[in-house]
C-alpha cells in the first residue's frame, strides 16, 4: 500500500506510540499542523541525517493543539503511529508551502518479548541509576516494547535511526541489549547522556528543512 502525506523533516527519530511535543514557529510547518488537525489526517516526520532525508520516518496524528499565540505560532502535542519508507519526494504540493512524500508501510513485527524486555530495562535503568535519572515509562513494565525505552538507553541519532529500521521487535531489542553493554561500563562519565534523556517530553523547537 502507498500513500501521498504531508512531511515535517526534522533531525529526530520518532517511533510508533511516541507522544511528541512540538512547538511550531514556520509558516509553512504550521498550515501542515491546521491541515491536518482540522482533516483528522496524519503527516510524517522523515528523519533528516547528514545525508539528507532519510529513507525511514514515522506517521504522526495531531492529538491537540496546546496553545495558539497571537503571531500564529502554536504549541503541538503528537503521538506517532507507525513506521513508513519513503519511495518519492514531491516537491511544493499544489497550493501548499510544506511538501510531501510518496510512502509505503513496511510489515512491522511489534510483538512483546517479556523475558528480553526485562534483560534491557534492567539495564536501562542500570543506565540511569549511574547518571543520577528517573524516568517514569507511564506503563506496567510487562506492557513495555522497545520503542517505549529507546530515546532512554543513550542511543545517538544514528543510533536511533538504525534501531527505527529494524522491522523486527527481537532485533530492536538486542539492538538495545548490545548498546547497553557497551555503555554501562563507562556511564558514571557520560554526564551528557542524563541531559538527552531529560529533555524528552518537553515541547521542542525544531526548525524544518528544504528539500
Amino acid at each position: 500500500m502507498t500513500n501521498l502525506v504531508p512531511i515535517f523533516p526534522l533531525s529526530i527519530v520518532v517511533y510508533p506510540g511516541e507522544n511528541l511535543n512540538l512547538h511550531i514557529f514556520e509558516p509553512r510547518y504550521r498550515q501542515l499542523v491546521n491541515d491536518c488537525f482540522s482533516s483528522k489526517r496524519p503527516f510524517g516526520i522523515p528523519a533528516m541525517m547528514d545525508s539528507g532525508v532519510a529513507e525511514m520516518g514515522t506517521l504522526l496524528e495531531v492529538v491537540e493543539i496546546v496553545e495558539l499565540y497571537e503571531d500564529g505560532k502554536m504549541d503541538i502535542k503528537t503521538k506517532g503511529i507507525k513506521i513508513f519508507r519513503v519511495l518519492e519526494i514531491i516537491k511544493s504540493l499544489p497550493e501548499k508551502l510544506y511538501d510531501g512524500a510518496i510512502v509505503t508501510y513496511p510489515n512491522n513485527d511489534e510483538r512483546q518479548h517479556v523475558n528480553l524486555m526485562q534483560q534491557v530495562l534492567a539495564d536501562v535503568r542500570d543506565l540511569h541509576r549511574l547518571i543520577h535519572v528517573t524516568k517514569d515509562f507511564k506503563k506496567p513494565d510487562d506492557e513495555l516494547v522497545s520503542y517505549d525505552i529507546a530515546h532512554h538507553a543513550g542511543l545517538n541519532l544514528s543510533e536511533e535511526y538504525e534501531l527505527l529500521s529494524l522491522m523486527r521487535e527481537d532485533q530492536r531489542l538486542q539492538y538495545l541489549k548490545k548498546h547497553l553493554a557497551k555503555v554501562l561500563p563507562i556511564a558514571s562519565g557520560m554526564e551528557n547522556l542524563k541531559e538527552k534523556i531529560q529533555l524528552n517530553g518537553h515541547f521542542k523547537e525544531l526548525k524544518g528543512f528544504n528539500l
